[in-house]
């Protein structure tokens, strides 16, 4: 299974190579009508390679689910925010090289005076810039996921578009039929892939509604929203995997949310999602009544421990980063599954820790072990405080701890510090897995 998963997340990646650098290969290749030096075709090809990467942008995040399996769809949108800041600098410098070059380029950044394909070309670039800074500082800056979402669907069409408009006019090396043919697909490509996202994915979702069937209160600021499927069989999971959920809202409305699925999985197509109250959406979440429609795109995410048969397991678990885990561990006592498993569960207060009893309900009935790790703890607390460390790690890891799996999730900081204490500790990189939590 591992080594199949390997095969075709290679295939994958040489596929993503192959659609950024064939335009490269192919509009280079052949008679120019402009000799400008390596300089000059270097930079061209900058602009081609950012230009495609632009493109292929819209692939990564159209959620297709074969290509997205080897890797898990939190990887790919992961990958997609870094290479959004490769794609920038190639496009900027693009011009900055021509302009090295040849200094009269200068004058098409005057829009009075500029060719229109070249004006274009330069509003490409602030407007990939303001999508980027949008989505990479989202938070600091005040913005709603709701609304950023719209604002970088906007931008991110119209950067495009600039920037294919720059290229089909400014085309001198788009100088054959099966050269401008190229582009052409490429931008049908995108536009394309826009349409499933934005129309052919909500309508299916629109013909297979879920109703809500409770609402349930955790500790923690959390809730827990049951759904299933009416009059569809829904879909099976794995384990710790998650969905987009949309409720109150239309799914062509764009105001759907990735949440972990915390429920194991069911033939009735069941699902439950864990949600604490951290932003304007999830703050709302407890006030959803049983009866309302939500609709549910999935299941995704590569965070399972199916397809890997290790003797035992070793959970992480930081705040609501629990509920993938809980999917786990309840999948786990359905089937009666007796392999270890170690849960470190880090919280701030006892009082609000999420599934505390649930857990303690498992104990009874599955081979597992539990850390509580409290940052704040009561008065009489015999257990350990303050943050899970390397030297906690080392001091209830298994003596198989090499042998076994660990699946990690939380906040960013905290996933990041228990993979360093896991390296730390000699555990074997291909043995450690983590949940990206803030996709956004």
């Amino acid at each position: 299974m591992v080594g199949m998963q390997i095969v075709r997340a290679s295939f994958w990646i040489a596929v993503y190579l192959g659609m950024v650098a064939a335009p490269l290969f192919v509009l280079l290749a052949g008679p120019q009508q402009r000799n400008g030096g390596f300089w000059w075709d270097f930079a061209v090809a900058l602009g081609f390679a950012g230009a495609a990467m632009m493109g292929v942008q819209f692939m990564l995040t159209a959620r297709f689910k074969r290509a997205a399996a080897p890797f898990g769809i939190d990887i790919i949108y992961y990958f997609h925010r870094y290479v959004a800041l490769v794609a920038l600098a190639l496009v900027v410098a693009h011009p900055v090289i021509l302009a090295a070059v040849d200094p009269a380029v200068l004058r098409y950044l005057n829009p009075a005076r500029a060719p229109w394909e070249m004006t274009a070309g330069v509003a490409a670039v602030p407007a990939l810039a303001a999508l980027i800074v949008a989505s990479w500082w989202r938070k600091p800056l005040g913005i709603g996921y709701d609304g950023w979402r719209r604002w970088h669907a906007g931008l991110a069409v119209a950067a495009l578009a600039l920037a294919f408009t720059h290229i089909a006019g400014a085309g001198n090396y788009l100088s054959t039929p099966w050269k401008r043919g190229l582009w052409i697909l490429i931008g049908a490509s995108c536009v394309g892939a826009t349409a499933y996202v934005r129309a052919a994915r909500p309508w299916r979702m629109l013909r297979r509604p879920y109703d809500v069937k409770e609402v349930r209160a955790e500790r923690g600021d959390a809730w827990t929203v049951v759904v299933e499927p009416r009059g569809h069989l829904g879909f099976r999971h794995q384990p710790g995997q998650f969905a987009w959920l949309t409720l109150r809202a239309s799914p062509f409305a764009m105001r759907e949310h990735p949440f972990s699925i915390s429920s194991a999985p069911s033939a009735s197509g069941h699902l439950e999602f864990t949600i604490k109250e951290l932003g304007d959406f999830t703050r709302t979440v407890g006030s959803v009544q049983p009866g309302e429609t939500a609709y549910v795109d999935g299941p995704y995410g590569a965070f399972t421990p199916n397809g890997r048969p290790a003797p035992g397991y070793v959970f992480i678990a930081g705040g609501i980063g629990i509920a993938p885990h809980m999917s786990m561990l309840r999948a786990m006592a359905q089937r009666r599954d007796t392999r270890p498993v170690m849960l470190f569960y880090a919280y701030r207060r006892w009082e609000r820790m999420t599934f505390r009893e649930a857990i303690e309900e498992l104990r009874s009935r599955m081979n597992l072990k539990v850390t509580y790790v409290l940052a704040e703890p009561p008065d009489g607390w015999e257990g350990e405080t303050g943050w899970i460390t390397p030297e906690m790690l080392d001091r209830h890891l298994p003596g198989n701890r090499r042998e076994v799996d660990y699946f990690l999730c939380g906040p960013d900081a905290m996933t990041r510090a228990m993979e360093r204490a896991l390296h730390g500790l000699g555990i074997p990189m291909g043995r450690i897995h983590t949940e990206l939590f803030d996709m956004a």
